[in-house]
Formats: C-alpha cells, structure tokens, sequence
C-alpha cells in the first residue's frame, strides 16, 4: 500500500505517524508552507485522510480532494467533519470510540474532584509557602453529590459507574429515555440541572447541543452547582459561562474543551474556582497509541477492501 497517498492534517501523535509512515506514501500537510502549491501537486492523488479536529474537514476542503475515498479521524466526535458531503461523495468516515471511554471518564472525575477539592488552588498554597501563614480554607465534598450526565452513551455511562462508587445519585438527560437504565431520567436540561449538584456535559457536538448550556441551564443549576464539560467547547455558550462564574452564579467549572480551542477567555484566568484543562480528556500514551492503531487498522481494512472497524458513514 506503500503507492497509496495517504493526507495527515495536523502533527497529532508520533506513533501514528510511525505506523502511517511504514504502510502508506504519507504526506503531511503542515510540512507544505505554501498549501495552494501542494494541493496544486497531490489534491488528485490523496486517498485517505488520517484527520484530527484541528484541521476542518468541511465541504470545501474535501471538495479540494477529487478522488478522497476515506477519513480515517483520530478521535470520537466528528463534528469536524461534513458527513453530508461524505455521503454523497460515497467517502467512508470512521472514528476511535471505545478506546477513548475510560480515560475520559477517569478524567471528568479527576476535574470534579479537583474543582470541588481546590486541589490546583491548594498546590499552589503550599508552593507560595502560604502554608506557614494559616490553614488552607475549607472546599467542597464529592461524594454524596447529585451527579447529573447529559449524555449517556458510553462515555457519560462510564462516568456514571464511577461516580457511584462515591454515593453519588445519578440522573441524566439525553434524546430519549434508555429504557435499559435505572438512572432517573429527565425530559429537559434545565429539569436536569435544577436538580443536580454537578452538572457533566458527555454527549457528541451537534446542531441541536449546541450551546445546551445556556443561561437558562446555567441559572438552574445555580450558585452552589459546578459545572464539568469533557465533552466539545461548544456545547456551552461560553461568555455566559464567564459571566456566571464572574458573578458567582455558579460556585464553579472544570473545563477540558473550549470554544474557540486553543483559546481560552482570559477572565477565566483569574478565578479561583475554575480548573481549566486543555483538552486532554483522551491524552494518556495507552489511549493515543490505540486510537493512532485504530485509525491505521480502519484505513488498511478498506484499502484491504475488508470491513471497516468502526464506522460512522
């Protein structure tokens, strides 16, 4: 398959790189100071694209590619990617679901931990040798809390699990009830969110999550309610967001997605009560590496013209 021109988007994982490098002819798009001259050279040849959600895949860029025959994407979501376009080119999108789960979920947990907990504010207490001046002030508890997912698929699922382990009472809001949970259910966010100490935002970036974090939702959850989204910055309508945390009319955040990534609003800098990460949900050695082998197995399995792993168009 070494005769196959195969497009990477963006430098994502040395690995997959590797792994990319020893099966395809890989061209690596962020090597080309002068895109124009290299779509100019290699837009009729590319087969495949091993995409990131760094580099949109919208309609103009594959409409650039005329004999693009797969996008293999290094991640769960796909939002950046026009799957509509997809369809009707007959160009197979696949992602790394499952992979990702656990170290997702092991995550949404670390941030409400550390945000309830301070834990980032107390690091930096004992460092600044504030620690001889007085006590750390006292924070929140975890467990007990009412855990309230948007999205139970397996991410918010597993999420669930684990916040369960500290006797926490789980509820969750998606499209449709699962009949196959004993979670409470509720039929509307804001429901959800006036009834929950944590609200966790776990579910795929579309035209109607857009923005489910509004001011409504923010409002309900209240001023002693804390906010987790591991999900896509865009699920938040982000100067809201500030403003609520500003004012305090929520008591806090932890945020590993952002809507304009990698940019971050700086009034969030300065707030005590907000543990920002940058978007790293995913971000382990383990995770990268199989994701990376699973975008590699989907494209050597259609070009293999066997089935595809795991496919989503």
């Amino acid at each position: 398959m070494k005769n196959i021109n195969v497009l990477i988007t963006y430098p994502m994982n040395s690995y997959l790189e590797q792994q990319l490098d020893n099966r395809f002819n890989l061209l690596r798009l962020w090597t080309f100071p002068q895109k124009s001259e290299f779509f100019k050279e290699y837009s009729g040849s590319i087969r495949g694209i091993a995409g990131s959600l760094h580099i949109s895949n919208d309609r103009e860029f594959i409409g650039s590619l005329p004999n693009l025959e797969i996008i293999a994407s290094y991640g769960v979501g796909v939002d950046h990617v026009d799957l509509v376009c997809c369809k009707e080119r007959g160009i197979k999108v696949t992602n790394t679901p499952d992979v990702v789960t656990d170290e997702v979920a092991d995550l949404a947990i670390g941030l409400i931990l550390t945000t309830l907990r301070r834990i980032c504010e107390s690091d930096l207490f004992v460092k600044h040798g504030l620690w001889k001046n007085g006590d750390f002030k006292l924070t929140t508890k975890f467990s007990g809390k009412k855990v309230g997912i948007i999205g139970l698929g397996r991410i918010g699922t597993a999420i669930a699990k684990r916040a369960e382990a500290f006797n926490c009472p789980i509820s969750y809001y998606s499209r449709s009830k699962k009949p196959e949970s004993n979670y409470k259910y509720f039929p509307s966010v804001v429901e959800l969110a006036s009834d929950c100490d944590i609200l966790v935002v776990a579910c795929p970036l579309t035209e109607e999550t857009r923005h489910i974090i509004n001011r409504e939702v923010i409002d309900a959850l209240g001023p002693t309610g804390y906010l987790i989204n591991i999900g896509r910055g865009p699920h938040i309508d982000e100067p809201e967001l500030v403003s609520a945390l500003v004012e305090g009319r929520i008591a806090g955040a932890g945020l590993d997605v952002f809507e304009n990534e990698p940019h971050v609003p700086e009034e969030l800098f300065k707030l005590d009560n907000v543990v920002l990460l940058p978007h790293v949900g995913s971000g382990t050695v383990e995770t990268r590496n199989e994701m990376a082998d699973l975008v590699v197995g989907n494209l050597e399995a259609y070009f293999n013209k066997k089935p595809l792993l795991t496919p989503v168009v």
